[in-house]
């Protein structure tokens, strides 16, 4: 069937129209000041600050090693887990609000004023188990808490926004980071999804582990965003492995989980009657989950169900499973995805429901991803093109796109970001779209 001329016109000419509109809002924005922040910051500094707090972790990750000391890990695969000792510093209190990280604005870090590395040393695995025992010893519950973050995440990030829910939720629990390969970038969401299954038994085995430590008496876990997806399958294979899951596992707390509905049935089901408590923090208004909607057939995602609805009220509370409505909150990044770790109550809500039985984010997008991201509903070939595009004048100037412009471009083309770009030929006769890519890589 075809489309008159007349409609095609019409829509064209008003999403051109949108589109204009959205790169001036976009250059209001930049014109009145917006930072980025040095990449590669975990390279160790000196503590120079009295005021400052440390918070020590245990890292488990899939991620491959990077040659960059300050990156650490990057967003592609290992062969075999890996882990690491990593110890944070949070400058002293009024220097930072509750439910932000501090990130440094030029390198080396600043202790007095920002989020520092102290100490950043891969470890093998029976060093990590070394740490895990004393670390829970200390521990006055000897409890231990699983962090498992979410799409769109570099390293560093995962590493900073625990850090800092570890710090701000007053949680004295054994901080164990269990970081996945993603690369860090909006349109890696297929690779990252698939990243989370290739970490499914690695998050299983330190289930396993955990589970079978005798030091170790209380186990909780909070997974944000697409990391509920590997919580819960890691949850779901130990729970069949073993016939249930262990007691000791007592609280697990899913933040804004992009998760399919139908799915989150069948594997609670899976898991068996004797589950741990469960606490779903929801955001009707959460714009990632409303675009991993669109991306997944138009399933409703877990994260942004209303609990008061049917059938979802009955089913939550036929399984015992705690709803925390974060839809009026005023926190968090613009996606309104990440309001359970900046928003000073709810992540002390967190400390306290751990204590008595967390852009982690995705949130580090620039201006101009949000444009490729709007316009990816229009077709999902042509309009990541027509974002490109869009995007290309902003990527200049904006610090966030254009750290992921060259991988939304190898997206398009075909390469992985693990492969070498050959910078574009830049001209004087080129293309229009083919000089502002031009601009955004200069």
């Amino acid at each position: 069937m075809s489309i008159p001329h007349g409609v095609y016109k019409y829509r064209s000419t008003s999403f051109f129209q949108r589109c204009r509109r959205v790169i001036l809002c976009a250059t209001l924005v930049l014109s009145s000041g917006c930072g980025g922040h040095p990449k590669d910051v975990l390279v160790p500094v000196a503590d120079s600050s009295p005021g400052s707090s440390r918070v020590n972790m245990l890292i488990a990750t899939t991620r491959a090693l990077s040659t960059n000391r300050g990156e650490m890990f990057t967003g592609e695969r290992a062969l075999a887990p890996a882990f690491a000792d990593i110890t944070v510093s949070i400058p002293p209190a009024g220097v930072r609000k509750v439910g932000d990280v501090a990130w440094p604005k030029r390198l080396p870090s600043n202790p007095a004023t920002d989020f520092a590395t102290l100490k950043a040393d891969e470890i093998s695995i029976e060093q990590a188990k070394t740490w895990l025992n004393a670390a829970v010893r200390k521990s006055p519950d000897h409890s231990a808490f699983v962090f498992i973050h979410g799409f769109n995440n570099r390293f560093e990030d995962s590493v900073y926004r625990f850090a800092q829910i570890v710090h701000d939720s007053g949680v004295h629990s054994a901080p164990i980071l269990v970081t996945w390969p993603s690369r860090g970038s909006l349109l890696a969401y297929g690779y990252d999804r698939e990243s989370t299954n290739y970490t499914r038994n690695a998050l299983e085995k330190l289930f396993q582990y955990l589970a079978n430590d005798k030091e170790i008496k209380e186990v909780s876990i909070l997974a944000h965003s697409m990391g509920n997806w590997l919580a819960l399958e890691g949850l779901r294979q130990m729970a069949i492995r073993n016939g249930g899951l262990p007691p000791k596992f007592k609280n697990v707390m899913l933040a804004a989980p992009d998760v399919d509905v139908d799915v989150f049935r069948s594997e609670i089901a899976d898991m068996g009657k004797q589950h741990p408590r469960f606490t779903l923090f929801v955001s009707r208004d959460d714009r990632a989950l409303a675009f991993s909607r669109r991306i997944w057939g138009d399933i409703p995602r877990l994260g942004s169900i209303d609990p008061e609805q049917a059938p979802y009220k009955e089913e939550l509370e036929a399984n015992k499973i705690a709803v925390i409505d974060l839809t009026k909150v005023k926190a968090g990044d613009s996606l309104h995805h990440s309001k359970f770790a900046e928003s000073p109550e709810i992540v002390q809500l967190i400390g306290t429901r751990i204590s008595e039985g967390q852009t982690l984010t995705d949130s580090r997008m620039g201006v101009g991803d949000q444009l490729i991201a709007g316009t990816t509903g229009v077709a999902a070939a042509a309009g990541s093109a027509a974002g490109l595009i869009l995007a290309a004048p902003v990527a200049a100037v904006d610090p966030d796109t254009r750290a992921h412009y060259a991988d939304h471009l190898a997206s398009m083309t075909g390469q992985t970001s693990g492969q070498q770009r050959a910078a574009p030929k830049c001209s004087s006769s080129g293309a229009a779209s083919q000089g502002r890519a031009c601009a955004a890589t200069q």
